[in-house]
């Protein structure tokens, strides 16, 4: 019979008032028109939908000459017009229509339908009610387990913990079988939600009921334990799973590697990458990116190198986060050339270079001075689709600074902020910084405390290029009430504070406090450099205490410190000063053997030591 004839039966049969009818009477009537026609029709029908209720549905849904397929559009239709229907679908069609799709094994349906079931307010029942209802209707053990399984997924996935462990319970107690991957889900939603307590109770509870446990469950709460600081704990878990036949894999093994690499123990990373070998468990990509980063951050290039080296050997493809941190490296160590053959490598092999990649080159080529070349990074990275963010801004302009292209870097500054990205406490540091070494004292002053207006707290650049400005205005006083009031915010001073200070005072003729700040700095363990000694030895000079000076010159060279141009200069005019010309020239010829190239300052002062001589 075609569906026009079926519908024309219909309503000719149907009364004018569909309320003399039976719940019996209406539920067959729409299960007919659903089975013939789908629900479209139904639409047209609004008389008979209104007198729908529970019992109704329930008879619709559970009625085997429906399709599966047309019972979840009449289900969907009816929650989504709550206005124009009655009564919602009540629990127990929901229940109704989960066994109906089980049985047409339509599984991500029935995950849906079981979702409205716990998070719908009027839905929302017990556990034990939700169960209840199901064992009462299907007396299937099979198809309850699934069904519990389920719950307990879709539990989990809503952060229902409690009620998650409650249909364990059932389960368990009802000796209906348990799958290891929807415990596995609830250990997961645990771990995220940073409940490790909760997960390591209910992985002790899937232990006692009997679950089989992969090493995949194992692992999970293993990595939930290392990420909270309980290395001590996930080892010892280990231990007593390895007694249980479960042995631990190249992730669990990564999990401990990862945890000591973090915790900076190499002790404890040697450990773990002992058993490996002892175990035949081999490194995967992610062993050998944890082992690369350890070792390059710990200053052991050459190991990182050998893994690098050794993943290409054995097939593993490094991915782009690898070939950056190499890259990176060799830029810190100085190694342009070995930094841009990696980033061709990188891009021969089909992987593309992100913002850090060209992040890293760019920061190379800025601390040598080569600032044409980070311009030329900078275009082929835009013409990549890869805007500059707020680290590359402040890394050009602290290599404009070094170059004395401060105007630069304030273009590049007004640039940043027309882009919408913050001016922090680095950039107005680096730009400072770059003012001051130009003696652009008042711009730098300016520029700093336009920064502290901005509610921006400086750190220990700022602090240090306050004092270095005042220093170099002669106003001590203001230099040391800001090295105090910057050691009272916490921020610790290092050599180039000092030597901002020392220098100012070596200036001013005032040794005295200058080399007990020199004194100071040594208590505090912060080691004195070339600068510290040559600001030294020229104040010392300066004050005709040449002796002193030499015997600072002789001190600085036991230390392993290379004297400067400015440190032989310093010297030799205060040898000049003495007319201690002989002296005056062995440090002269000294100079020259060390190709350092004397200036006019240099020469005046021998010619003058001559001529004290002569005197």
């Amino acid at each position: 019979m075609s569906t026009q004839k079926l519908l024309k039966i219909l309503e000719k049969t149907l009364p004018s008032n569909p309320a003399s009818l039976s719940n019996q009477e209406i539920a067959e009537n729409i299960a007919k028109i659903l089975a013939s026609a789908g629900l479209k029709p139904l639409q047209t029908m609004p008389s008979l939908l209104s007198h729908l209720n529970p019992h109704i549905t329930h008879l619709v849904l559970s009625n085997s000459h429906v399709p599966p397929c047309s019972c979840l559009c009449f289900f969907n239709f009816l929650r989504r017009n709550d206005s124009f229907i009655s009564e919602k679908p009540n629990l127990q069609a929901h229940v109704t229509l989960t066994c109906r799709l089980y049985g047409a094994r339509k599984f991500a349906e029935m995950k849906r339908i079981l979702n409205f079931v716990v998070t719908d307010d009027d839905l929302r029942y017990p556990v034990s009610i939700v169960v209840s209802l199901i064992e009462d209707r299907y007396n299937d053990p099979q198809f309850i387990g699934k069904l519990c399984d389920m719950l307990m997924r879709v539990y989990s996935d809503n952060k229902m913990f409690q009620e998650a462990v409650e249909v364990f319970d059932y389960m368990a107690m009802n000796r209906l079988e348990i799958e290891e991957r929807s415990c596995f889900v609830l250990l997961l939603a645990l771990k995220r939600s940073d409940r490790m307590e909760q997960c390591l109770g209910f992985f002790r509870r899937m232990l006692e009921m009997g679950v089989e446990i992969t090493v995949y469950s194992m692992t999970s709460v293993i990595d939930g334990l290392c990420k909270r600081g309980d290395v001590e704990m996930g080892r010892a878990l280990t231990g007593e799973m390895i007694n249980r036949g479960i042995k631990p894999n190249v992730i669990t093994y990564n999990t401990f590697v990862n945890a000591y690499a973090e915790r900076q123990d190499s002790a404890g990373l040697n450990e773990i990458l002992s058993l490996m070998e002892k175990d035949q468990v081999t490194y995967n990509n992610a062993t050998y990116t944890i082992l690369i980063k350890w070792y390059g951050s710990s200053g052991k290039i050459d190991e990182a190198q050998k893994l690098f080296e050794e993943m290409h050997k054995k097939g593993i493809e490094a991915d782009v986060h690898v070939y950056t941190s190499i890259i990176s490296w060799n830029c810190r160590l100085g190694d342009m050339k070995k930094a841009f053959a990696l980033f061709d490598e990188l891009s021969a092999r089909g992987l593309v270079p992100n913002v850090h990649s060209y992040g890293a080159l760019i920061d190379g080529v800025c601390k040598a001075g080569q600032m044409e070349i980070a311009e030329m990074l900078v275009n082929e990275m835009q013409s990549k689709g890869h805007d500059l963010n707020q680290v590359i801004f402040n890394t050009l302009m602290h290599g404009y600074c070094k170059r004395g292209m401060v105007d630069e870097a304030l273009r590049l500054q007004g640039l940043m902020e027309k882009k919408g990205l913050e001016t922090d406490v680095y950039t107005y540091s680096i730009i400072a910084s770059g003012l001051c070494k130009l003696n652009r004292l008042e711009e730098a002053k300016k520029l700093l405390f336009l920064m502290v207006e901005r509610d921006l707290a400086p750190n220990t650049v700022t602090f240090t290029t306050m004092i270095d400005i005042y220093c170099k205005e002669g106003n001590l006083v203001e230099a040391k009430r800001v090295f105090d009031e910057m050691e009272k915010k916490g921020d610790k001073p290092n050599t180039i504070t000092y030597n901002a200070l020392i220098d100012g005072y070596s200036k001013k003729g005032k040794m005295k406090e200058a080399h007990r700040l020199k004194e100071e700095m040594e208590d505090r363990g912060i080691t004195p450099d070339t600068y510290t000694f040559t600001s030294l030895i020229h104040g010392t000079s300066v004050s005709g205490k040449v002796d002193e000076a030499l015997k600072l010159f002789d001190d600085m060279s036991s230390k392993g410190l290379a004297p400067t141009v400015v440190t032989y200069t310093a010297m030799i005019s205060g040898l000049s000063k003495e007319g201690r010309s002989d002296e005056a020239f062995r440090l002269y010829d000294e100079m020259i053997k060390l190709d350092l190239m004397p200036d006019d300052r240099v020469y005046s002062s021998l010619v003058s030591s001559l001529h004290d001589t002569r005197v």
